[in-house]
């Protein structure tokens, strides 16, 4: 895969627009799949959308294009909010987040936090080499990256699929199918 994380952060570009509840998702998924937990225990881990409204009440996020149930949010609240989810990980108050983030440009945002997701964009995915148990060579190389909690996408490096692009569309898909079941349990 890429050693720059920063195409990786961008794939998810073209999930946007979300809605509040959608992008609470997409950013819940990235969040699982780099395993990150809040030191401070009154900041939850996974956002929800009253979290999102709730930031932009406060002005931690931009102001969403719409307004009530029609509003959606970008690639830049996207960003904004996996900084604010990064911060409250590091024990940073709210306070804290929101003088930091306000002189922050686009560019510096975006390569702070595919620095701090690197691991789950899958950026120097694991490769496990198969092996035949009768003479012990190598069969085949697998890529293993991780998609959430608990899960993982395994896909042989000879496959048409072990294409970078096909790649991050494969767990992204996986995600965004993560975060629609969810939604639906949730309601």
């Amino acid at each position: 895969m890429s050693e720059s994380p920063v195409p990786l952060l961008r794939a998810h570009a073209r999930h946007a627009p979300w809605n509040a509840r959608g992008l609470a998702a997409h950013v819940t998924a990235l969040v699982d799949a780099a395993g990150m937990r809040p030191t401070n225990a009154s900041a939850r881990a996974a956002p929800s959308a009253r979290s999102v409204r709730f930031y932009v009440a406060n002005g931690l996020l931009d102001r969403p294009e719409g307004t009530g149930t029609s509003a959606t949010y970008g690639y830049r609240h996207l960003l904004q909010l996996l900084a604010i989810k990064i911060r409250q990980r590091e024990g940073q108050s709210l306070e804290t987040i929101k003088r930091e983030m306000a002189g922050v440009t686009g560019d510096a945002l975006e390569r702070r936090v595919a620095q701090s997701l690197a691991p789950a964009l899958g950026v120097g995915a694991d490769v496990t080499r198969a092996r035949d148990d009768d003479n012990r060579r190598a069969l085949s190389a697998w890529r293993r990256l991780p998609v959430a909690d608990g899960i993982e996408l395994h896909v042989r490096d000879d496959s048409p699929a072990a294409r970078d692009e096909a790649l991050v569309a494969m767990r992204e898909a996986v995600r965004a199918a993560l975060g629609r079941a969810e939604i639906r349990s949730s309601t």
